[in-house]
């Protein structure tokens, strides 16, 4: 498999050097050549198979042979090594829960998968490799837990000052190691502007840069396998599924729109996201005009330009009528979101975070105009994560699992950064 740049078709590259470099020369997202397709008889079948199986189905196709099959087995079972469960909260509307990873964040299947990758790849490299990663709070804490440690990678993660959750800021500055925090005097587009920025500068050309965000094919690419899971557990209830996935920047939504594309039969996507409202508006307007960023109670969705929307698009062919044949998008604001926690957890006994009581609003609104589906939401973090206003709406204390306890009383360990070329200095050093 070939994967080409969405800014230039002709500049071409293999699944390895895309996952190396990140981002193609001109600045673009590494797109796949081709769109396989899985057989039928795989998909009629699915719940004969296991998870392992499924996710090596999905994946081998934009692989190829550039990772022996044997190996590839190994680095998607290491992925994979927790549960995907499906939780009914109420008749017919279910909670795929994500948040059994390391790092309770959905994001722990691509870091997994990524920083495995890598390290094949390296084997017999003597240069090492900068990871890059701008995050809006899930993103950094799964990288640097998927990457710690791991031979021949430093990983520099940038985050926005006191826009991130304690827990989520522990889990991304209190490792050490081969990992650095850089805590950022600005917002999320601010950390992933300098980013773009440090690729392209040709002064930091010696470094070898690599972003780990889900502009990365081996970050992105993973995330199809949540969609195939839901489908093979719901897939005896006879009814389509509709998807509602909470969306910053649009990264997880693109890999279940491209699950669907290679053959998973999901009947309709719902990109839920909070006042950040880029894609919603487009969806009306057919206008993509990015605002400024708000800082939400659903902070990692507060992007108000996603970086994956263009792969979305390229998917479609940019025909904005296929679009809107597979996919919704809904805003919901705070007040609406404190609601939903509420409602799931008083009249369903549910507790979700603020990003899956969004992903729920989502698929609430999609449902009430649209019969004959199954519906599923993405709960996509742990609830630990929000405590401040979970347990101020609900009037709780949410139990710390052991995994992060003792976590939370490790110092902080980041270093202030103002501009890019603060950024830039950090890197020659």
């Amino acid at each position: 498999m070939k994967y080409y740049s969405l800014n230039n078709h002709n500049i071409k590259t293999s699944f390895a050097a895309a996952a190396i470099t990140g981002i193609a020369p001109d600045k673009g997202l590494y797109f796949p050549e081709n769109v396989p397709q899985l057989e039928s008889d795989f998909i009629n079948n699915i719940e004969k198979y296991s998870d392992v199986e499924i996710a090596l189905k999905a994946i081998t196709p934009f692989i190829g042979d550039e990772i022996p099959q044997d190996i590839l087995r190994n680095i998607v079972e290491e992925t994979l090594s927790f549960d995907f469960p499906t939780v009914e909260v109420e008749n017919g509307i279910y909670s795929l829960e994500l948040y059994h990873g390391p790092t309770l964040a959905f994001k722990d299947v691509g870091a997994r998968f990524m920083s495995r990758c890598l390290n094949y790849f390296s084997k017999g490299d003597n240069k090492k490799t900068t990871i890059l990663v701008a995050t809006s709070g899930d993103t950094g804490g799964a990288v640097a837990n998927g990457f710690l440690g791991v031979e021949g990678i430093n990983v520099v993660i940038l985050y926005p000052s006191g826009k991130v959750s304690n827990v989520q800021e522990k889990q991304l500055t209190a490792l050490g190691n081969n990992i650095t925090a850089l805590e950022v005097n600005g917002s999320f587009d601010d950390c992933q502007d300098m980013v773009k920025h440090a690729f392209l500068d040709e002064e930091l050309k010696h470094i070898n840069l690599t972003s780990a965000n889900s502009i990365n094919v081996a970050r992105w690419l993973p995330q199809m396998f949540y969609y195939f899971f839901a489908y093979k557990q719901l897939k005896h209830l006879g009814k389509p599924l509709a998807i509602s996935v909470p969306s910053g920047n649009f990264g997880n939504i693109c890999a279940g729109l491209m699950a669907k594309k290679i053959g998973l039969p999901v009947g309709h996507f719902i990109a839920s996201t909070n006042v950040n409202d880029t894609v919603p508006r487009f969806m009306q307007s057919q206008q993509y005009k990015p605002g400024t960023t708000t800082e939400t109670l659903s902070n990692a969705m507060d992007v108000s330009s996603p970086s994956n929307f263009v792969r979305i698009l390229e998917l479609f062919e940019s025909n904005f009528g296929s679009l809107k044949k597979d996919l919704s998008s809904y805003p919901f604001d705070d007040t609406e979101t404190l609601k939903a926690i509420n409602h799931l957890y008083n009249k369903h006994n549910y507790l979700a975070d603020p990003h899956g009581a969004v992903g729920y609003l989502g698929l609430k609104q999609f449902m009430e105009q649209n019969a004959g589906y199954t519906g599923v939401f993405l709960e996509t973090a742990h609830p630990v994560k929000f405590p401040q206003s979970i347990e101020k709406e609900l009037g709780i204390t949410i139990p710390v699992p052991d995994s992060l306890a003792s976590l939370l009383t490790v110092e902080k360990q980041a270093i202030a950064i103002k501009s890019y070329t603060d950024l830039k200095d950090y890197l020659l050093l």
